[in-house]
C-alpha cells in the first residue's frame, strides 16, 4: 500500500496525546516573488495608516501586535478556517500540542457548522467527564477568552498545560428545555489521560456471533488498538462485524489506510488533488478480510472517518448506515517561519474511489437511520437502546442471511 507519509487530518485531541490536521513542512524554503505594484501600494497604504495611528491614537500599543493582527487578517480573509497565521508564541504551543508534551482534559472537539467548537467525545475517567462536560456541548470560552471554530487550535492549546493545574472553561449546552442554550462554567483539571481509541464487544443474535468495534479516533496508537480488538473478536469466532465511526473526528491518515486495507482487495482507497492538478492515489493490496460488515456514521464523523466509510461504500464492501457525515476532506500543511512564527495552509482535498468530493459535502449513507435518543452515549452497554446500531445490525443480519 502506497503512503503519503505522516499525514494527519482533522482530529483535535485535547488530551496528552498527539493530535493533528496537517502535514509539517519543516524543510520548506519559502520563495518571495518580486513585489507587484499592487502589493507595493498596499504596503505604502499600511505605512500611511500606521502613521495616522502613531499621530492620533490615544492609547499606547505594541507595534508587534499591530503587525501580527495584519498578518492574521490576511489569512482570515481567505475564508478558510483551517488556513491560519500563528505568532511565535502560538506556533510554539501548536507544536507542543502536536508533540503531546502537555497534559489535557480528555475530550475530542471539532469545528461545528455553526462556527463553534463542538465537543464530540468525552472520554471515560477523564477530568472533563468528572467536571460534567458532555458530548454535544459547545466550548465558548477558555480562561475567560471567547473562542470560535476558526480559533479551535488556539483554544485547545490553552486547554492544555502542566499536570495538576486547572483550566476554566465555559460551555454552552443546548437541551429541549433550553433550545437557546445555557452557559455553564466549569473548572477542569489537567492531567495525563490514557485514551482507549477502540472499544470492542461480541453479542449473539439469532445464533450468529456479531462483533462490534467503535473507533473513537484515528490516533497513532489506534492501529495497535484496532489490531488487538479485531484479533480478540476473530478469536471469539465472530460471523459479522459492525464498524462504528460515529463521533470520530478523524486523525492519522496512515492509520485509516491500514484499517481500510484490511477489508479491501486491490484498488483505490482515496485520492488527493492539489491546486496544480497533482493527484496522489492511495491503494489497498489484493489481500483482504472478507467478513460481512456494516459501517455506522453520523454528522460528527469527519475526515479520516469519511475516507474509510467512503472507500468501503464506493468499493461495495460494506453498507454505510446512519446520517450524512461532517464533510471535512482537506489537508493542511504547516510552514514554520524563520522568526519562530508559522502558518498553516490548506493544500489539497480528498476524493473517494468514485471521484466524489468529501469536503463540504460529506458521505451519504446507503441507508439513513436517525438517532432516536441523542443523549445516549455511544457505548457497548447502550447498544440495545441505540436505534442506529440496531439498524446496522438488522442490515448485517440480512446480508449474512443471503
Amino acid at each position: 500500500m502506497k503512503k503519503l507519509g505522516k499525514i494527519i487530518l482533522a482530529l483535535i485531541l485535547a488530551v496528552g496525546l498527539s493530535f493533528a490536521g496537517f502535514v509539517v513542512g519543516l524543510n520548506q524554503q519559502l520563495q518571495v516573488n518580486n513585489t507587484s505594484d499592487q502589493a507595493e501600494g498596499h504596503l505604502q497604504e499600511m505605512e500611511m495608516l500606521k502613521g495616522l495611528i502613531d499621530e492620533n491614537f490615544l492609547f499606547d500599543y505594541e507595534e508587534k501586535d499591530l503587525y501580527d493582527g495584519s498578518l492574521k487578517g490576511m489569512f482570515a480573509n481567505l475564508g478558510d478556517p483551517y488556513t491560519q497565521y500563528y505568532t511565535k508564541e502560538e506556533f510554539s504551543k501548536l507544536m507542543e500540542s502536536i508533540d503531546g508534551r502537555y497534559k489535557g482534559i480528555g475530550v475530542l472537539v471539532q469545528a461545528s457548522k455553526e462556527g463553534l467548537i463542538k465537543v464530540v467525545q468525552v472520554f471515560d475517567d477523564s477530568p472533563a467527564k468528572e467536571a460534567g462536560m458532555k458530548a454535544g456541548d459547545y466550548i465558548t470560552k477558555v480562561e475567560g477568552k471567547e473562542f470560535t471554530a476558526d480559533q479551535m487550535e488556539e483554544a485547545v492549546a490553552l486547554m492544555k498545560g502542566d499536570e495538576d493545574t486547572t483550566v476554566n472553561i465555559t460551555i454552552k449546552r443546548i437541551t429541549d428545555d433550553k433550545p437557546e442554550g445555557e452557559d455553564i462554567d466549569l473548572k477542569v483539571d489537567r492531567r495525563d489521560v490514557r485514551v482507549d481509541t477502540v472499544d470492542e464487544s461480541i453479542k449473539e443474535v439469532d445464533g450468529k456471533k456479531i462483533g462490534y468495534i467503535h473507533i473513537k479516533s484515528f490516533d497513532d496508537v489506534t492501529k495497535e488498538d484496532f489490531d488487538k480488538s479485531y484479533k480478540k473478536l476473530k478469536d471469539g469466532g465472530i460471523d459479522g462485524l459492525v464498524l462504528d465511526l460515529r463521533n470520530n473526528p478523524g486523525g492519522s491518515l496512515d492509520v485509516c489506510l491500514d484499517i481500510a486495507d484490511k477489508f479491501l482487495d486491490e484498488g483505490t482507497i482515496v485520492t488527493t488533488k492539489d491546486k496544480k492538478g497533482n493527484v496522489v492515489t492511495e491503494e489497498s493490496d489484493a489481500e483482504k478480510d472478507d467478513i460481512p460488515m456494516t459501517v455506522l456514521v453520523n454528522e460528527n464523523s469527519a475526515s479520516a472517518s469519511e475516507i474509510l466509510s467512503g472507500a468501503l461504500k464506493d468499493r461495495k464492501r460494506a453498507k454505510v448506515i446512519g446520517q450524512k457525515t461532517f464533510g471535512k476532506g482537506i489537508v493542511q500543511k504547516l510552514f514554520p517561519l524563520n522568526d519562530g512564527s508559522g502558518v498553516k495552509i490548506t493544500i489539497s482535498e480528498y476524493h473517494t474511489p468514485s471521484g466524489a468530493k468529501i469536503n463540504k459535502v460529506g458521505v451519504s449513507p446507503d441507508i439513513e437511520a436517525t438517532n432516536d435518543n441523542p443523549d445516549l452515549e455511544i457505548k457497548e452497554e447502550n447498544l440495545d437502546k441505540d436505534s442506529q446500531y440496531q439498524k446496522a445490525l438488522e442490515e448485517l443480519l440480512k446480508e449474512m442471511g443471503d
